[in-house]
């Protein structure tokens, strides 16, 4: 007998987000087919030189449960990416900037023919001047196939610091105006955290962008992303094979869709690949040691995965 199901076939009680096929109130759990590979993004190692008070992956100092990757590492993947006609490779962290072979894989994966998108805090780690000059070498070669994503978390200094720690608004800011005296294409993450309306959040956010002279449209939704808030305490319904039609979603729009997640574990021997960016330490969605090993469909059973993507709308890469 298949567990959550009784003798006579009918769904067993299981708490929420618990069973992998069934939800609490016995509906089958949504799956999400692999329709094809969008993006591939790379954990560089959960170090970080900031703290945040709300990381969904608990980046910090001394967070290296996902260690450095290294540019032979991620070599291999590349390769697979390529031969399944991926367009963009995505670098999150941490602060991939702390990663000793940050640049070396910026710049295979651009060579290879592959847009990157960066998602930094423009602090400390970006603004050494070997990262500088190596960016600006990258730019240089390669325009706007490299992008950055900055996050700042709000337009007031005292809600971004309350976040990240004081001393960081500015900090960002001095990296962002950096970014756009020397023409890189980058734009801005920040978060709902506040409970502000988006409207709200996108008027703040212009009278920022025009105070320090930022070429970002701010009512522009690849400009200025508003991400939801991750909290897996916060109570959120499971999505069931049911929910599509109800909410007129299309499953293939979904991140894990066309997405997954290259990390390295603290430890381990090599490299393995997630389902996405969100859900680094719950084995469950630990695909595969290969790209092709993890092209199979992935079941919603995380908080995550209803909050942020399905009933959020959103995707890491915008």
């Amino acid at each position: 007998m298949a567990d959550g199901m009784t003798a006579g076939g009918a769904c067993a009680p299981v708490g929420k987000f618990q069973h992998p096929d069934i939800t609490a109130d016995g509906a089958m759990r949504a799956q999400i087919a692999f329709n094809r590979l969008e993006t591939l993004w790379v954990n560089t190692g959960t170090l970080c030189n900031v703290e945040c008070a709300h990381c969904y992956i608990e980046s910090s100092p001394t967070n290296d449960r996902l260690v450095y990757l290294t540019a032979a590492e991620l070599a291999p993947f590349l390769e697979e990416a390529a031969a399944m006609a991926a367009s963009e490779i995505g670098f999150t962290g941490g602060e991939p900037f702390m990663n000793p072979d940050m640049l070396g894989m910026t710049g295979a994966s651009l060579a290879r023919g592959f847009e990157v998108l960066i998602l930094t805090n423009a602090m400390r780690p970006m603004m050494r001047e070997q990262i500088k000059d190596g960016l600006c070498v990258l730019r240089d070669r390669y325009g706007d196939k490299l992008k950055l994503r900055v996050s700042l978390d709000h337009f007031e200094e005292a809600r971004h610091d309350e976040e990240r720690g004081k001393g960081s608004f500015a900090a960002g800011l001095e990296g962002l105006r950096w970014l756009q005296a020397n023409g890189f294409s980058y734009s801005i993450a920040g978060r709902t955290l506040w409970g502000e309306s988006d409207a709200d959040m996108r008027k703040g956010f212009a009278k920022l962008f025009a105070e320090h002279g930022l070429d970002v449209n701010a009512n522009n939704l690849a400009d200025l992303i508003l991400f939801p808030e991750m909290d897996e305490a916060a109570p959120v319904a499971e999505i069931t094979t049911d929910c599509w039609d109800i909410l007129g979603k299309d499953p293939k729009e979904i991140m894990c869709a066309s997405s997954r997640m290259v990390m390295k574990r603290k430890g381990a021997d090599a490299p393995a690949v997630l389902s996405c960016t969100l859900l680094a330490y719950d084995s469950q969605f630990e695909m595969g040691a290969s790209l092709k090993e993890a092209a199979r469909p992935v079941k919603l059973n995380h908080p995550h995965c209803a909050k942020f993507c399905v009933l959020g709308g959103a995707r890491c890469s915008g």
